[in-house]
């Protein structure tokens, strides 16, 4: 009798063991260092956002969060380190919606799947770029920029960091009907060091650096790429204002290796959304033109299907060849 309870007992055992280890791991997570990939280099969007929630998560689960910044190809050596670590939530990253939506259909080859290798956990900011130029460009809106472009064809040049801001003027040239050249740079620190150096005219960069160089006086703003004003900034106008149906929005996301165990997700997916919707976070991302999100992983996986098929069709719309 007592080997046939045995018998018994053993299968609904281990049947139940895998629910409760995934239980024990996630109440005991996390029990060391989290590395929070950057993929840009420090001092741009990735690395601040990074930094700030990296923060707060210590703060709550008295282990650091190590922030990684690895700028180098427009971010695709970052969400490829983040694709290929340990699927335990011990890797994270702070995702550009360039690096999952957008290069996909501008690179021919990527070393990282954006909707198979990564797990969504939370949409973290969604906002407008901010268009700038160097104040020795005697344009001084939108129009005038495009009427000075058709003049200039060809010699006015446009700082790029990645897929973002590249696809951002690639849109202008096209319904503008102009030309303007990229000149790619590593970092956002490098390309605002060129724009306000002169070395490049025109810049499509994240409000997050460049409303600073606005207010000192070392840059001028010309407009916002959201498909209208920012509440935040409402004095400047939407290029699509003067080009309607023009719009570019950016957003940052955090993302796990995909496999991550469902209980460590939830623990961090819960945690995360409830940092973004603090009331100092949001008034800090609204300072800066950005709307805090803190949307579920559902959701963010939906963002994530719905805007790569739309950038699939802009690419061959615009007449953009992958490289």
């Amino acid at each position: 009798m007592k080997r046939a309870v045995h018998l018994f007992l053993v299968p609904l055992l281990s049947l139940a063991a895998p629910g409760a280890i995934a239980a024990d791991v996630a109440a005991d997570y996390p029990n060391r260092s989290i590395r929070f990939i950057a993929p840009f280099v420090a001092g741009g969007p990735s690395d601040m956002l990074s930094r700030l929630l990296g923060q707060k998560l210590t703060e709550i689960w008295g282990q650091p969060v190590i922030v990684d910044n690895r700028g180098s190809a427009g971010g695709v050596v970052g969400f490829e380190l983040g694709a290929k670590a340990g699927p335990d939530g011990y890797t994270l990253l702070l995702a550009t919606s360039a690096g999952l939506t957008m290069n996909p259909h501008v690179y021919l080859k990527l070393p990282y799947d954006a909707q198979r290798d990564f797990q969504p956990i939370t949409q973290v900011t969604s906002g407008p770029y901010v268009m700038v130029v160097n104040p020795s460009v005697p344009a001084k809106s939108v129009p005038e920029f495009i009427a000075l472009a058709k003049t200039k064809a060809g010699q006015i040049n446009y700082a790029t960091t990645g897929t973002n801001n590249l696809l951002a003027m690639e849109l202008l040239n096209y319904m503008a009907g102009i030309k303007t050249v990229a000149v790619a740079y590593k970092g956002t620190g490098q390309a605002v060091n060129a724009i306000v150096s002169g070395e490049v005219q025109v810049f499509i960069i994240n409000p997050l650096v460049g409303l600073p160089q606005v207010q000192a006086g070392k840059l001028r703003a010309l407009a916002v790429t959201g498909a209208k004003r920012s509440p935040a900034l409402p004095e400047l106008p939407a290029i699509a204002e003067t080009l309607p149906g023009f719009e570019q929005i950016v957003w940052h996301s955090v993302m796990a290796p995909a496999r991550i165990p469902k209980p460590i997700l939830a623990k961090l997916s819960k945690e995360l959304i409830r940092i973004i919707k603090l009331p100092e976070i949001k008034e800090r991302f609204a300072s800066q033109a950005l709307d805090a999100v803190g949307s579920t992983p559902e959701e963010l996986s939906a963002l994530i299907k719905n805007e790569s098929a739309m950038y699939a069709k802009l690419v061959k719309q615009i007449g953009f060849k992958p490289q």
